[in-house]
């Protein structure tokens, strides 16, 4: 396994330090904003332009990245980021601090999409799903150390926004160096909603009430243990527990939905997640009860996503897996926009509570209907099971690392029949390691 690591060490390198100042400046703005008296809608918009940006990233970096190249571009997205993170801490205002918020989104998507392709152009495609998962392993510990970054400040100086920038700045160092050749450039299939719903209903509301819960944990999770009475070092906690139970527990509920009927396992999980919810709803106040709360419904929730990209490629003969996988991202993307915004909404509503019971509210429709999936029949395998697969929303190009070939072929070839498709980052994988599964939760 190492020596297929070595030579990707540079990008992992980047994304690692990268995730180290986005993670750290997510958690920072929700706290500063706070501070300085925005209000809890106020809060949930800003959050929701992050996410939006994020959501219009995935259509707008695949342009800039095609115009500049990788390593320009990758450059030019680390400036861009590192700018507004400075600019949060001279300009505080909340309608500046969205325009800034929609900018970071984009280059994060950008950033992404670099690295993702370039780990999927080098990677030889036997070891493509062991990269994959080693990749994924370095997001989830890089955002869980971001957090313990605030332990270096308050979050109502200058110096978290510096030191989140300077992350940043030193992302761009292993990434401007490596002599990796740069990907060539393909075709991606045109997005269709319908055949997600027609495939797999519960992927489709999976994906939406995914987005909807993690959107708003990712930016409200920072206030809800403001409100409950923690300190910068407890928030840190609060947020870090979430995000490792979801890295402890992943593994385990994918076995599990392996092995039966993928419906019952989201319900079963969704239920989990919801049910967390309602306890911190009941019992919140209580440091030690939110910290419990937020390990598991993140243990819960992260694996989320992922088990609702497997169900759908369970329902796709193999070339319609890229498109259907785009579907499922563009609906989870639709989601994170609109969570925080609903979750400000209900904090200001009803206080602290507002956020868990988001939380509950998120995935407890989610919960039923895929359990009612469930009880119409049995679950009916279209080509061959998908292997659950650890996963974070990143950009669209990592749906590629794991693909099977023959969908990728398939999808190219029906996309040069059909126009005004947007051509993607990286070429296809020549062959995968799994049965097929693709994706990417947001991740901070």
């Amino acid at each position: 396994m190492l020596p297929t690591l070595l030579p990707i060490g540079a990008l992992l390198a980047g994304i690692a330090l990268l995730l180290l100042g986005s993670g750290l400046l997510n958690t920072v703005v929700a706290l500063r904003g706070s501070l300085e008296g925005f209000s809890d809608t106020t809060l949930g918009l800003i959050g929701s332009t992050y996410f939006f940006g994020f959501f219009l990233g995935t259509f707008v970096a695949p342009r800039l990245i095609r115009r500049m190249g990788h390593v320009r571009a990758f450059a030019f997205f680390g400036a861009a980021v590192a700018a507004c993170m400075l600019l949060h801490a001279l300009v505080v205002q909340p309608a500046f601090w969205m325009l800034l918020r929609v900018i970071t989104g984009v280059a994060l998507v950008g950033f992404y999409a670099v690295i993702e392709s370039w780990l999927n152009e080098q990677t030889a495609a036997e070891r493509r799903g062991q990269v994959f998962a080693v990749y994924m392993a370095v997001n989830l510990l890089a955002l869980a150390g971001a957090q313990q970054l605030l332990r270096l400040d308050g979050p109502e100086t200058f110096t978290l926004f510096a030191v989140a920038a300077i992350f940043v700045c030193l992302s761009l160092l292993p990434v401007t160096m490596t002599r990796l050749p740069q990907p060539q450039l393909g075709h991606t299939p045109r997005l269709d909603l319908r055949m997600v719903w027609r495939a797999a209903p519960a992927a489709f509301v999976g994906a939406l009430s995914s987005g909807v819960a993690m959107g708003a944990f990712w930016s409200l999770g920072p206030i809800y243990g403001e409100r409950v009475g923690l300190d910068a070092a407890g928030v840190a906690t609060l947020m870090t527990s979430a995000i490792l139970g979801g890295a402890l527990l992943q593994w385990p509920i994918g076995r599990f939905s392996d092995s039966g009927d993928r419906r019952r396992a989201l319900g079963l999980v969704a239920a989990v997640a919801a049910a967390s919810g309602a306890v911190m709803v009941a019992l919140g106040s209580f440091a030690s009860v939110a910290l419990a709360g937020f390990f598991v419904f993140g243990a819960a929730a992260f694996a989320v996503y992922p088990i609702v990209v497997a169900h759908l490629i369970d329902h796709l003969h193999q070339q319609d897996i890229l498109a259907g996988n785009t579907g499922v991202l563009f609906l989870h993307g639709v989601g994170a926009a609109l969570g925080p915004m609903l979750a400000g909404v209900l904090l200001g509503w009803v206080g602290s509570v507002g956020l868990p019971l988001h939380f509950a509210l998120a995935f407890a429709p989610l919960a039923v209907f895929a359990m009612l999936q469930a009880r119409r029949g049995a679950d009916e395998i279209v080509d061959e099971a998908a292997q659950f697969a650890p996963m974070l929303r990143t950009s669209p190009t990592v749906l590629e690392m794991v693909a099977p070939e023959s969908g990728i072929v398939t999808a190219q070839q029906a996309d040069a029949v059909q126009t005004d498709v947007e051509p993607p980052l990286t070429p296809p994988p020549s062959s995968a390691p799994t049965t097929g599964t693709a994706g990417s939760p947001p991740a901070g």
